[in-house]
């Protein structure tokens, strides 16, 4: 089963998103419902909701670059690591994703605030989950495990 401690560090949220705690537990709940095989473990991850000057300075601090992204994700595990654990332990920490609210809401062409961030944090968790898209044919994989989990939640 999967769990988040969501972390708000900026109000911001709160205009679309009423309680986001709730809204990501639901969210997870849905995944967990249609996802049986993680459902005798328990695995957690921590998603903090910021704003862009907070993301920038974590995007500095840990990856050095100077600028804001979307989304930053750090696993506590590589992939071979995670998968060794999964077999040998029930609870897990995966790791923390970070989203920055203002890159969801100054998007162009916002079709809805909640699908775009359902879509941001559901490929951080992915990549909590060991896998990255260096590479085409990873990026083509990770997007079908996205995909996958978007349509639990987004239907």
């Amino acid at each position: 089963m999967i769990k988040a401690n969501v972390i708000i560090k900026n109000v911001s949220w709160y205009r679309y998103i009423k309680n986001p705690n709730n809204y990501i537990k639901r969210q997870i709940d849905k995944i967990n419902n249609k996802n049986k095989k993680l459902n005798k473990k328990k695995i957690y991850f921590t998603l903090l909701l910021s704003g862009e000057r907070g993301i920038k300075i974590l995007n500095w601090k840990f990856r050095k670059k100077n600028k804001s992204t979307n989304v930053l994700s750090f696993p506590f595990y590589t992939k071979k690591e995670l998968h060794k654990r999964l077999i040998e332990e029930k609870e897990i920490y995966l790791g923390d994703i970070i989203i920055n609210f203002n890159e969801i809401k100054d998007k162009k062409k916002l079709r809805n605030f909640k699908i775009e961030f359902n879509n941001l944090w559901i490929h951080g968790l992915v990549h909590l989950f060991g896998y990255d898209h260096k590479k085409e044919k990873d990026y083509l994989v990770m997007k079908k495990i996205e995909k996958k989990y978007s349509s639990f939640i987004n239907d």
